[in-house]
């Protein structure tokens, strides 16, 4: 009687296989992995490695954030697996400040900081009076004072170091007045203002051309390249990390860098694709 069914079983699953071309068919569910985003640019940044990964079986859902705080609390709350929308310089001060448990994995792409105006086209034009709007968070309020600096608008005190602070500044030559807005409001109050520093997903998604920029930073910094980010307790789990490991490889191709040069005109740039942040937990 076992023999008998066990001849019927393996002719059932003959007739199975044979029905469907000599196909197994797959009944596995594709892997998710949820990425934390700030801005619409990355739909189409992200778009040739979500193509090539659910060819693999992976999933890639982008999770859009208003700002640059809530992705890295979501990540440490387990909303999303990972995040890849922050410079280091502010990725390193939230999980600073915060205890965070969460690290770099990956390097993805520098976006220069800019400072736009409607109402002047040049920082030569900047008189007593003036408003330049600038971001109120601790990283990114030392990198628009650092752009400004170069620009000749301000002079910073020595021994500023490399995040400085208003109390930093010694002179403004023009006679112009600095206000602090959160990043994601800067765009809205352009009109109000006679300049202001506008990160560079900001900029985008409210339609700033990127080369009517008055004044920008030329120098990619590597405390400014953008990451890929994953908790820490993710990393001791080797089939997690072989999962971020194909996530991030395939970011860093050719095709996603084709979106930098075409679609947003080389205003985003490749930096730290040749680092594997990954090697030591494979």
């Amino acid at each position: 009687m076992k023999k008998l069914t066990l001849i019927l079983a393996s002719a059932f699953i003959a007739a199975s296989i044979f029905a469907s071309g000599g196909k197994e068919k797959s009944t596995g569910k594709p892997q998710l992995v949820k990425i934390g985003v700030t801005g619409a640019m990355y739909d189409d940044i992200w778009a040739p490695a979500i193509a090539s990964l659910a060819k693999e079986g992976i999933q890639v859902q982008l999770v859009q954030f208003s700002d640059y705080v809530q992705p890295s609390r979501a990540l440490e709350d387990k909303e999303i697996d990972l995040h890849a929308c922050l410079s280091r310089a502010f990725f390193e001060s939230e999980v600073k400040s915060h205890n965070y448990h969460i690290q770099r994995i990956a390097n993805t792409l520098y976006v220069p900081l800019k400072l736009y105006s409607v109402k002047i086209k040049s920082t030569a034009a900047l008189k007593a009076g003036d408003i330049i709007a600038i971001p109120n968070e601790a990283t990114n309020e030392g990198r628009a004072l650092k752009l400004l600096a170069s620009a000749g608008i301000i002079k910073l005190k020595e021994g500023a170091g490399f995040n400085p602070k208003l109390d930093d500044i010694v002179e403004i030559p023009s006679g112009a007045v600095l206000k602090q807005f959160a990043s994601n409001v800067i765009p809205s109050t352009l009109v109000d203002v006679t300049a202001a520093i506008i990160n560079g997903g900001y900029a985008l998604d409210f339609g700033i051309d990127p080369e009517t920029a008055i004044a920008t930073e030329t120098k990619p910094d590597t405390a400014y390249w953008n990451l890929i980010a994953a908790r820490t307790e993710d990393l001791s789990d080797k089939n997690k990390v072989a999962l971020f490991d194909k996530v991030s490889k395939a970011f860093q191709v050719e095709a996603t860098k084709k979106v930098f040069d075409e679609k947003f005109k080389g205003y985003f740039q490749q930096v730290g694709w040749d680092i594997d942040e990954l090697k030591e937990y494979k």
